[in-house]
């Protein structure tokens, strides 16, 4: 072998050996990568276009990340169900979706955790197909029907099936059907896939606006969330791998900067100056209903960040009423496990 073929040969392996390294590092323990645009963290998105998960594309669209000096990829899927395995996986650092995944996984041995909670309330609607508006008025009549749902597992699943049980009715009694988000939900609302299903803006927005639909129950407000739940339903929040949390509290820290600063932007500007912000593509060719569905969900966003305790106890209450994982571990569920709010708190 001469010189040349030695040096490749050699150059080769190193390469090889490098490689290997990174692949072996496991996104829930070790510390956050330091690139050139400072800190590296991966957040997945149940479902970015979403309005109820619009704070982290705002804080991106608004450059608030880059001020903190942390380096933000987001990234999307479906549902929050899909998103939650990524994470468990350690291909991403953190998932912005429903807080009720975080006691669900501690049933299942993982220590999840809201780092900032975006929303006391779910920013969800029960829609009905409007060939279906007579025949179902209230979850009473979801017997024998089919549910759109985002995806099994997922939190749109778990509120379908706590109001059937709070109607009174048992989980095997209704049929939940996979049906996503924006366009595949309301093709299946259009062909008859689903009778009725849970959703958020800016779908609900296009089904009303078209009169293809009907809310009949709004989780967009408190007080529809109270009459649905029984309470408070803390929902949309950054969560986190508890071990990556503590082994990189500087970093959760700017996160935990950007999107406070973020959620107060969201409370003190109109529907129309966050649509402005987000982009062009969000608005599906309609920038007045893409504003609209903003103003009818917006009120559901905390300008501080913070868990209520309150509500976090219910959302405990809520799932043990169907949910196989929290029923019998109810007792052995430590909640103060399952969010924290020592960065938000410190937030600038």
């Amino acid at each position: 072998m001469n010189a040349t073929s030695r040096l490749a040969v050699t150059a080769v392996a190193g390469l090889a050996m490098v490689v290997a390294a990174t692949g072996c590092r496991d996104s829930r323990t070790a510390t956050a990568a330091e690139g050139a645009k400072g800190p590296q963290v991966k957040i997945m998105i149940g479902g970015i276009d979403k309005v109820i998960y619009l704070p982290p594309k705002l804080t991106e669209q608004l450059g608030y990340f880059k001020q903190e000096g942390v380096d933000v990829q987001l990234l999307t899927e479906p549902s929050g169900a899909q998103a939650e395995n990524v994470l468990i996986s350690g291909d991403v650092q953190g998932v912005v979706g429903f807080y009720d995944h975080t006691i669900d996984l501690q049933t299942k041995g993982k220590c999840i955790q809201s780092v900032v909670q975006f929303a006391d309330v779910p920013g969800e609607v029960e829609v009905v197909s409007t060939a279906q508006a007579d025949k179902i008025k209230s979850p009473a009549d979801f017997k024998g029907k089919r549910l759109g749902i985002t995806s099994p597992g997922s939190s749109t699943d778990f509120l379908t099936q706590a109001l059937a049980v709070k109607a009174g009715l048992k989980t095997e009694d209704i049929t939940r059907v996979k049906a996503g988000a924006g366009p595949t939900f309301i093709a299946a609302m259009d062909n008859g896939g689903i009778d009725a299903g849970m959703t958020t803006d800016p779908t609900a927005a296009k089904l009303t606006s078209t009169g293809k639909g009907k809310i009949i129950i709004d989780m967009r407000t408190e007080e529809g969330t109270r009459a649905a739940l029984g309470g408070l339903y803390p929902a949309s929040s950054l969560y986190m791998d508890c071990a990556w949390v503590q082994a990189n509290k500087p970093t959760v820290q700017k996160l935990a900067n950007a999107l406070v600063k973020t959620l107060k932007f969201i409370n003190e500007h109109s529907a129309e100056e966050i649509a402005a912000k987000m982009p062009t593509e969000y608005a599906g060719g309609d920038p007045a209903l893409y504003a609209k569905s903003i103003n009818d969900t917006k009120s559901i966003f905390r300008p501080d960040g913070l868990m209520d305790e309150e509500g976090a106890k219910n959302v405990l209450e809520v799932l043990s009423l169907f949910s196989p994982n929290v029923q019998g571990k109810k007792d052995s569920i430590d909640l103060s496990k399952t969010y924290t709010t020592e960065f938000v708190k410190a937030a600038k």
